[in-house]
Formats: structure tokens, C-alpha cells, sequence
């Protein structure tokens, strides 16, 4: 088979990318496969203030700039849907849904990232990307002198929310909890004029007939206040779930879906190295993902070495 690699990765973002650049740095043969453009999540963040070095810029130019230096080192990219990882041994092997494309690799490398999750209410499926987005810099244009709610109070919530409560004429953000991001982030959401905060809230429905018109919720505290929000559109910020279906049978997931590594990205399997927001861990940012993508690709490539 001519298909045949030192090492593939899977999945694009800061992990996958930093993990190609490292390995082709140590003389292996790479394929770097993702199904959607490079970058991951990081391509739906309005600004990116905290990675060491570039200052102030949008997730998606650091993506750009990371897929550059990818191709300016010679960095084998595709667009493939992989749908299975099987542990052959000595080789893996990566089956993909376009054609059905069978690569293989003495090691892959897993940085599929997660997904947004979803509130599974009535009203989320009709209007899902018709009014429900999960990407403010992708879709929050549309909304500009809008009402806009925002569902969640984490980090991106608030990030997120910050850059619409600039665009926007009305801000409600609706959580089930408190504002749980950065201090300092949440208290500039909080002096924001146009900005309200409902905390300890459900979401019950999405509503509208020919366009997403409102959001009702209520309290989770003990009076159960029903309120009602109208609204043009909503971005939800609810977290994430992890990437695995497609290796879901390799036995290195933990009970959430994420695999489990140790601090050199080793999972269970000889040969399989997990990096990124995939992995059991505690801080998922695009500083932490690249990171690990650097420590996999160096365990990657002292496993394949070894099997010489």
C-alpha cells in the first residue's frame, strides 16, 4: 500500500498543526487530516489576547498563520471525514468516509478536539444556524443594532459576549449558573450599558414562526420565575463534547469521551498519542492544545523510531 506514513494526525487545531510541525521537524513522513478548514475552534474566536508572543489578533488569522508554517515546512494536508482507527500492531490503520481512503502509520496522533454541545429544548433544532449560531465571529455581524441573547456564562460566554454587547443594541445573557469566566472579563460584561445578566435560569424554548423571535426561561431557584426574552438571534456557549466516535473502540476514553493520556500524550495503545482539548485535562486553550501537540509529536517520533 502506498499510503503508508511515519505519522498521521487527525484533527487540525493549535494541537494538530503545532504536532505536524514538530514531527516533520524530526525527519518523519506526516499527513495531516481534518474534514473542515485548519484551526478548530479557534477559527470561531473573536480576539485571542493570550498567546504568549502575538499580542491581540483573531482565532482565525493565528489559525492562518499555523497552517502557513505547516505548508512552508512541506506538511502533507487533507481533506478527509475519518471514520475509523484500528490498532494494527506494528501499523494503524485510518479509514476515511470520502472514497473510502485507507491510510496507514507506524503512530496517529489524535487532535480531534470538541464539539458544541446543545440544549436539546423545542425551537433549537428549527432554528439551528437559522438564528441559533455557536460561532459570534462567524454570524455576529447579522446582528448588528440587534437584540441578541447569549446562552452561557464560562469563558467563551463571556469573551463572546463582550464582542456582541459592541455590536448589538440589547445583551441578555441567560446562565445556569453564575458568570464563571475570567474576573476581569466578567466584570467588564458587567458594566456594559446595554448588557442583562439573568443567572440560575433553564432554558425551556426557542421560539417563533417564520424567524427565531425569543428565548423563555425560568428560575432554577425556588420561586421558578418564567421570563421571557425577545430576541433576533442567540448564540449558545454551553460547552463542549469531545471528538471520539471515530476511535471510540480503541479502548483510551475515559467515561466523558476524552481520551486519556500520560504526560508524554501516550494513551493505552502503543502507537496512538492523544493532544489537545480531546485529552483528559484541566485547562483547554489554544496555548495548552499546542503544548501538547509538541509533546505528542515528540513521543510519536521517538516511538517510530523505535520500531526501526
Amino acid at each position: 500500500m502506498g499510503n503508508i506514513y511515519d505519522i498521521i494526525i487527525v484533527g487540525s487545531g493549535p494541537a494538530g498543526m503545532t504536532a505536524a510541525i514538530y514531527a516533520i521537524r524530526a525527519n518523519m513522513k506526516v499527513l495531516l487530516l481534518d474534514r473542515l478548514a485548519p484551526g478548530g475552534q479557534m477559527i470561531n474566536t473573536n480576539e485571542v489576547e493570550n498567546y504568549t508572543g502575538t499580542g491581540k489578533l483573531s482565532g482565525a488569522e493565528l489559525a492562518i498563520k499555523m497552517f502557513e508554517h505547516t505548508q512552508e515546512l512541506g506538511v502533507e494536508f487533507d481533506y478527509k471525514t475519518v471514520v475509523n482507527i484500528s490498532n494494527g500492531g506494528d501499523l494503524k490503520t485510518v479509514t476515511c468516509e470520502e472514497e473510502g481512503t485507507v491510510y496507514q502509520a507506524k503512530a496517529v496522533i489524535l487532535a480531534t478536539g470538541t464539539v458544541p454541545r446543545r440544549l436539546g429544548v423545542p425551537g433549537e433544532e428549527e432554528w439551528a444556524a437559522n438564528g441559533i449560531s455557536w460561532c459570534a465571529i462567524c454570524d455576529g455581524a447579522q446582528y448588528r443594532d440587534k437584540e441578541v441573547v447569549v446562552i452561557g456564562g464560562g469563558n467563551s460566554a463571556v469573551e463572546e459576549s463582550i464582542y456582541l454587547a459592541g455590536i448589538c443594541t440589547k445583551l441578555t445573557i441567560v446562565t445556569m449558573l453564575d458568570l464563571t469566566a475570567d474576573p476581569k472579563a466578567c466584570d467588564q460584561l458587567r458594566k456594559m450599558p446595554n448588557v442583562t445578566i439573568y443567572p440560575y435560569q433553564e432554558v425551556l424554548e426557542f421560539t417563533g414562526t417564520d424567524r427565531l423571535t425569543g428565548v423563555r426561561f425560568k428560575s432554577t431557584k425556588e420561586d421558578a420565575t418564567e421570563r421571557y426574552v425577545t430576541c433576533d438571534g442567540v448564540f449558545e456557549y454551553i460547552g463542549f463534547s469531545a471528538s471520539s466516535q471515530a476511535f471510540a473502540d480503541l479502548g483510551i476514553l475515559d467515561r466523558t469521551g476524552c481520551i486519556q493520556t500520560d504526560a508524554r500524550m501516550c494513551t493505552s495503545v502503543p502507537g496512538i498519542f492523544g493532544a489537545g482539548d480531546i485529552t483528559v485535562k484541566h485547562l483547554r486553550q489554544i496555548i495548552t492544545a499546542c503544548s501538547d501537540g509538541a509533546v505528542a509529536a515528540n513521543s510519536a517520533a521517538s516511538y517510530v523510531e523505535s520500531l526501526k
